[in-house]
């Protein structure tokens, strides 16, 4: 995996094999890159990455400019690694090792950019339960999104705030939003 842009570009990252992660695609990160930079500036935004992973999202960020970033994963390996990685990049992310159902339930932080990447395998009741949380608790700020990575065989569009998806390759973003700032695409 590489960083794809900013002061980091061209950094190669690889996380060890025995995590348990499935890291966005380079080319589906580029992509969901070139959508984000058309609304946001990245230096004025904060940002909620959830199933973190290896923070591949989170190092994207941060190398844009983001310098409020919070990573949330329960797998202590990969907290431990994007901690490490982090603190060797001087990037400023704040890792949290938790459940990212109990830590929506239970946070009162708000983000411009909410991420989630579950596993694919999740059922749709899982996935469903992430825009449920974020919304119930006010999680995104007016002008935010929460963007949802999932497979192409799963769909979103049925959910409560939903926009629109991408699809790059096997790689699915659905796009959620509050109400008065939905717009179609």
């Amino acid at each position: 995996m590489r960083i794809i842009s900013g002061l980091y570009k061209g950094r190669r990252i690889t996380a060890p094999k025995k995590l348990p992660v499935r890291p966005t695609t380079d080319m589906a990160k580029e992509a969901l890159f070139n959508i984000l930079n058309n609304t946001y500036y990245f230096d004025d935004i904060s940002v909620l990455d959830l199933f973190a992973g290896i923070g591949s999202i989170s190092y994207e960020f941060a190398s844009r400019g983001t310098t409020n970033i919070t990573c949330v994963d329960q797998e202590l390996g990969c907290t431990k690694f994007i901690s490490e990685t982090a603190q060797a990049f001087e990037m400023p992310l704040q890792v949290i090792k938790s459940d990212v159902f109990k830590f929506l339930e239970q946070t009162t932080m708000k983000a411009t950019i909410i991420f989630a990447d579950p596993p694919y395998a999740f059922p749709v009741e899982a996935f469903s339960k992430i825009p449920q949380l974020v919304f119930q608790n006010d999680l995104l700020e007016d002008d935010g999104l929460l963007i949802v990575e999932h497979s192409k065989h799963t769909d979103l569009s049925d959910l409560e705030h939903y926009n629109y998806s991408k699809s790059y390759g096997g790689n699915m973003f659905s796009f959620f939003s509050k109400p008065e700032t939905e717009t179609a695409e």
